[in-house]
């Protein structure tokens, strides 16, 4: 079942909005995507219903509010599917959604896009000083490991090869925090996509099996050719080359683990557009190799807040998700169409026929994984605004007000129109995003 949780347009201007009316909507539908008006769909009718608002206090089922986070962490990280708690939206779900979307802004913080600098393309600080740097010194987390990712693809707009890029972090709750969590975090966070290695293995929408399991490769869970390229390439052409963005996650992971066995144990992974799919892939890694399970074959709970990400793997892969109890929270934007691929037509909606005929191409359909709490938002003048990750988390902040203007352009909006402008969703409001792409091109040959 995908949960919903509609917020207002935004208008091209900064707005504010009132807890009337306009404030935060709720509503419900078994499809992953969202119906906006109350018409029946090319896919089918879909249903929207009315439910109480945050903005103006109105309670419905939800975790008590007398209830700390150490209490119901459980319930907080999906083991109940987030039953009740995204209709309305439970304050302590919305306060750890983002908190955890502010650990995968980080990574965007610290990346160094300088060309002159001497850590170009890779994080600006040291492992222990990125949190401080970012102005999350208070954060509670420690920065364990540096992740770095190699897309096994070379093109022509960029000079140089394919080289390791650093992608993200690994951090574990401090013991304070522990204590306030109700149980000892590692978290895996990753950035999405910036760099045009990147961008290609973001196009490559081409289903591949996983096998990531050498024991059962399970030759039917299909994954996106590209993602898997960035988890699983290595530098092994290199003397002194990188491991696989793969190999360096196990290791740390399962360091980690080994440290705080015994104690009461979570792992977290969230990340962004492309970030959010090496997320998914790497938390099911994770769980098909039975890393998860402490010396009493306890599972440790895995969960993936995804912000804006796109389909990550076929029908085959959710359900193999699904088995293995990986519990995903997708936080989408329903005019962003990066969450709308790849398979924008042969996806989970496209799989039967009149709800009992299986199509013969069933198998080769991507479908979405988990529940979602879809946010609604888009600015005319800025066409990329509906895939920014700190537009998501200030209208999570903050529904009845919202500042929609930003602070003029950077890296992560040329990047995001590149992409967006490849995108013929409606051709007027992406047509200057498809010009910036060209200028981002031309400034990459220089």
């Amino acid at each position: 079942m995908a949960s919903t949780l509609n917020m207002p347009h935004l208008s091209a201007n900064p707005v504010a909005f009132s807890g009337g009316g306009g404030g935060l909507r709720l509503g419900s539908s078994r499809q992953v995507s969202m119906k906006r008006n109350n018409t029946d769909m090319s896919m089918g009718t879909r249903r929207s219903v009315a439910a109480s608002v945050i903005a103006t206090g109105r309670v419905s089922r939800s975790i008590e509010t007398s209830s700390g986070l150490a209490d119901v962490w459980r319930e907080i990280q999906g083991c109940n599917n987030w039953e009740d708690l995204v209709e309305p939206l439970d304050s302590l779900l919305r306060n750890e959604i983002i908190r955890y979307g502010e650990f995968v802004t980080a990574c965007y913080k610290a990346f160094d896009l300088d060309p002159n600098s001497k850590r170009y393309l890779n994080c600006k600080y040291g492992k222990q000083n990125l949190l401080r740097e970012v102005g999350m010194e208070n954060s509670g987390y420690e920065v364990t490991k540096y992740i770095y990712a190699t897309p096994d693809i070379n093109i022509p707009i960029q000079n140089g090869a394919s080289c390791g890029r650093w992608i993200g972090y690994v951090a574990v709750s401090s013991d304070e925090e522990t204590r306030r969590l109700g149980r000892r975090d590692v978290l895996i966070t990753f950035r999405g996509t910036v760099t045009n290695h990147e961008w290609i293995a973001n196009l490559m929408s081409s289903l591949t099996p996983a096998r990531l399991d050498p024991h059962n490769p399970r030759p039917d869970v299909k994954v996106e050719a590209g993602f898997l390229s960035l988890y699983t390439s290595d530098e092994s052409d290199s003397k002194f080359g990188l491991e696989s963005c793969r190999e360096q996650l196990l290791s740390e992971v399962s360091r980690l683990l080994n440290q705080y066995k015994g104690e009461e144990l979570s792992i977290t992974l969230a990340g962004h557009s492309m970030g959010s799919s090496l997320a998914l892939l790497l938390a099911y890694d994770i769980a098909e190799l039975g890393l998860n399970r402490d010396h009493s074959s306890r599972e440790i709970p895995i969960t993936v807040f995804s912000f804006g990400g796109p389909r990550v793997g076929n029908s085959s892969f959710k359900e193999r998700c699904e088995e293995l109890g990986l519990k995903v929270l997708r936080v989408v934007n329903v005019n962003d169409p990066i969450t709308k691929l790849p398979g924008i037509v042969f996806n989970e909606n496209f799989r039967v026929l009149g709800g009992r005929y299986e199509f013969p191409w069933s198998c080769s359909c991507y479908a979405h994984v988990g529940v979602e709490v879809v946010l609604d938002f888009f600015k005319m003048e800025n066409p990329s605004y509906v895939h920014d990750l700190e537009s998501y988390i200030n209208l999570l902040k903050c529904p009845q007000r919202v500042q929609v203007q930003k602070d003029g352009p950077d890296f992560l909006s040329k990047a995001r129109e590149w992409l967006l402008g490849t995108q013929n969703f409606n051709p007027l409001p992406w047509r200057n995003a498809a010009s910036n792409m060209v200028n981002l091109v031309q400034s990459q040959r220089t």
